[in-house]
């Protein structure tokens, strides 16, 4: 793994990509970037394509041994504009609207063929609202102010969220009281849903948007399906082989027990207006993802992995 700092340039090459890489945040919407990011870079080295990673300072670890990786962070872009020389594509992600304009203005500045944002569901609900209300819709639309060719992905929750310490807070506390006492509480436990995708698909429909064009001005959905609350601690027992208490509690019970844990307010009313809604929902919401195109099992030929899949590949986190 190489490292530079964010006052060093890094050396000239031609086609990298360019990956930004935040600190776990917990407001509602954000994708767990450095889960995303290493999935995205062993991808993209396996492609033949040269990654290049802006991280803050707490993700510059755990990289392949090719990717370059600079410290700094895409939220202070003016301190790191030197991350951008040589660069072909960029995957934006954790990107702020009061300095997102910085950012574009060096990536301009540095021949940037593609911006590839990592965005949110949040602009359905936002263009609703005031401009000056904005948060992943005012990225957008300055992405696609730019003039530089772009795709937005707007994912479902991730399914590694958990283990960055991301957004949404449902599932948050498994790992600790599984292994504490084994058993899981939250409120719409019996009835709940929530979108879950694969943070290695969910890579692999970043890859396919930075190196093709097919994706070029378009909107990607890229939605796994509403996976029941109880399914996913039945995954869960399945894979420690034994069995899991499952406790439901009332939707306050649920939003103290989070914020205690550092959850803010956004994110826990939407975690719970979700689990909720899905439920409600269900049949409604199931074919909206279903009925998506291009479908991420259309961008990324093959199917997508499930969560079992993911709680076997991680369930030493609960053991």
């Amino acid at each position: 793994m190489k490292r530079f700092e964010n006052d060093e340039t890094a050396p000239e090459t031609e086609g990298v990509h360019l990956l930004t890489v935040v600190s776990p945040r917990k407001d509602e919407g954000n994708s767990p970037t450095g889960v995303v990011g290493r999935c995205l870079a062993r991808e993209l080295l396996a492609l033949g394509r040269r990654v290049r990673v802006l991280a803050e300072p707490d993700q510059c670890d755990g990289w392949p041994d090719a990717v370059e990786v600079v410290r700094g962070s895409i939220t202070r872009p003016l301190e790191c504009a030197r991350a951008f020389d040589g660069v072909e594509a960029v995957l934006l992600a954790g990107a702020h609207p009061s300095t997102v304009r910085e950012a574009l203005t060096s990536a301009r500045n540095a021949a940037v063929r593609k911006i590839v944002v990592l965005s949110s569901h949040g602009p359905e609900y936002e263009q609703a609202n005031p401009p000056e209300t904005w948060f992943w819709l005012a990225i957008e639309r300055a992405v696609e102010g730019s003039t530089i060719p772009w795709t937005h992905i707007r994912p479902s929750a991730v399914m590694g969220a958990v283990i960055e310490g991301t957004y949404p807070a449902t599932g948050s506390d498994w790992s600790d009281t599984v292994r504490a006492d084994g058993v899981v509480r939250e409120a719409f436990l019996n009835d709940g849903h929530y979108p879950f995708i694969h943070e290695e698909d969910l890579a692999a429909v970043a890859a396919a948007a930075l190196i093709g064009d097919d994706f070029t001005g378009m909107v990607v959905e890229a939605v796994g399906p509403p996976l029941s609350t109880r399914s996913r601690v039945r995954s869960i027992t399945s894979a420690l082989g034994r069995d899991i208490a499952a406790v439901e509690l009332a939707p306050d019970e649920s939003r103290a027990i989070w914020r205690h844990r550092g959850w803010p307010g956004g994110a826990i009313d939407v975690t719970l207006y979700a689990l909720e809604e899905y439920g409600a929902r269900f049949a409604e919401l199931a074919r909206w993802t279903a009925d998506q195109r291009p479908s991420v099992e259309d961008i990324i030929g093959r199917p997508m992995r499930t969560y079992d899949e993911w709680v076997r590949e991680n369930i030493d986190s609960f053991r």
